[in-house]
């Protein structure tokens, strides 16, 4: 697995980039929705940046892994394109609610993921600490949003929450930086690649040393 991130380090980089898009838009519709935000090009827009960050995760996940996919990856960009698709395609009512759920699950699986190479990389202090703080703090938003979807956090008393858009600012604004030092660290790591054939499996890091 870790080998094919490893290949894929530059399509994690335009995720990065397509996140900080995202997360620039939101910031945006934060600041000019007074009231209803209304089905107009900016939020096409962003759900279209949504669908390509999910589709680049995807391929991220899955380009060149003759052996060993990022299950967790493909989840996070299953969840990341359903997010976009649903927004511009379904034509029922959806609630912030839905999508505060997919990032439940975005953020949910990115952490698990950066824990988990957090300890193959084991005995890499910087690496480990690294890795191992980007997962907690991932885990941390997806346990926050999941108290924005079950209403646990109160947002503002008016018809459609503008709030929420910062919170959604807020989280793409982290995944970008998550997604660009990752693909950095294995972009430099990537002349090493023949060392990680002796890494053990996710999970395993006790052969390792």
């Amino acid at each position: 697995m870790i080998q094919t991130l490893t290949k894929n380090w530059w399509l994690l980089g335009l995720c990065g980039v397509l996140d900080a898009m995202i997360s620039v838009v939101y910031l945006f519709i934060y600041y000019t929705t007074p009231e209803i935000p209304g089905g107009n090009g900016v939020e096409v827009f962003l759900n279209r940046l949504t669908v390509a960050a999910g589709v680049c995760t995807i391929a991220a996940s899955l380009w060149r892994s003759a052996k060993g996919k990022s299950w967790l990856l493909l989840l996070n960009g299953l969840a990341l394109s359903a997010y976009g698709w649903m927004a511009l395609f379904w034509r029922g009512p959806l609630s912030y609610g839905f999508f505060a759920l997919l990032v439940v699950v975005m953020a949910m699986s990115f952490g698990i993921l950066t824990l988990a190479i957090a300890r193959t990389l084991r005995g890499r202090v910087a690496d480990e600490w690294l890795f191992g703080l980007a997962g907690a703090a991932s885990i941390g938003l997806a346990l926050a949003f999941l108290a924005l979807a079950n209403h646990w956090i109160q947002l503002e008393r008016r018809l459609f929450h503008p709030s929420v858009f910062l919170w959604f600012c807020f989280y793409f604004g982290f995944s970008a930086i998550c997604m660009l030092v990752l693909a950095l660290r294995l972009h430099s790591l990537s002349s090493q690649s023949t060392r990680w054939e002796t890494l053990p499996p996710l999970g395993n890091p006790k052969h390792a040393h």
